[in-house]
């Protein structure tokens, strides 16, 4: 990557798709980019931002460069397991009495990224939600009512913490379930800190066994593709 599209650090979701990152970085011999784990979930991330010292060494950067990446559900049907997509814009509802929020991705990183890529990556509208979204008529209806083509937990948080500051942020993220097919419940293995309850995972996986080998299928494929992608996007 050149000079101008350098990225500082890669934040990403702690666990697998941390792991999936980290993976693709090691192929790219001398790279300089930082990976820093964020917790799972809007309220973690905003409490955790401000007190990451490794963050907040960055921000003394003159223009630093901040790459989201992870995995995501797809709102509609034109997305699917494995897909790439760019972020735009995010959106987020604290609930369904207050007014839509929106904060914007850096529009100049974004088009690089994509330059970079040189393949067709999707620019996409995401929605960011306090919960996971785990039912196919909800994901439907949250296209329908919002215009959001994909929906993640992080996004929002994040581009609220950089926005007073002079980094530039970028998102990009892999399809890990579609909107076509129910997933497992798993709201009741995310806690309040971020982390997730493997126990609590497990027995929510055990309640909906289709669903959840759908799930673990459609994950292990986009990690693949996560892990691919970041050693594309970090090579020269």
């Amino acid at each position: 990557m050149s000079h101008q599209t350098s990225i500082q650090a890669i934040l990403v979701c702690q666990g697998v798709e941390f792991q999936a990152v980290c993976r693709g970085l090691r192929r790219v011999p001398n790279s300089t980019t930082s990976v820093i784990p964020i917790p799972v979930g809007t309220n973690a991330n905003s409490r955790y931002l401000p007190q990451n010292q490794y963050l907040q060494e960055l921000l003394n950067h003159p223009q630093p460069r901040v790459l989201v990446m992870g995995l995501c559900g797809s709102l509609t049907k034109r997305y699917g397991v494995g897909e790439v997509v760019l972020y735009q814009n995010n959106i987020y509802q604290e609930n369904a009495n207050t007014s839509l929020q929106q904060r914007s991705c850096d529009r100049t990183f974004t088009s690089q990224l994509q330059s970079h890529l040189q393949k067709k990556v999707p620019l996409v509208t995401a929605l960011t939600s306090d919960r996971a979204i785990c039912s196919a008529d909800e994901k439907r209806h949250l296209h329908q009512t919002l215009g959001a083509e994909v929906v993640d937990m992080e996004g929002f948080a994040i581009l609220e913490f950089f926005e007073q500051t002079r980094a530039s942020v970028a998102m990009l993220r892999v399809v890990s379930d579609g909107c076509d097919r129910d997933i497992p419940n798993l709201n009741s293995g995310l806690s309040s800190d971020g982390s997730l309850q493997p126990l609590a995972l497990a027995v929510a996986m055990l309640k909906q066994p289709i669903a959840a080998t759908r799930l673990i299928r459609g994950s292990l494929q986009a990690l693949k593709v996560l892990e691919q992608v970041t050693t594309l996007l970090l090579q020269n």
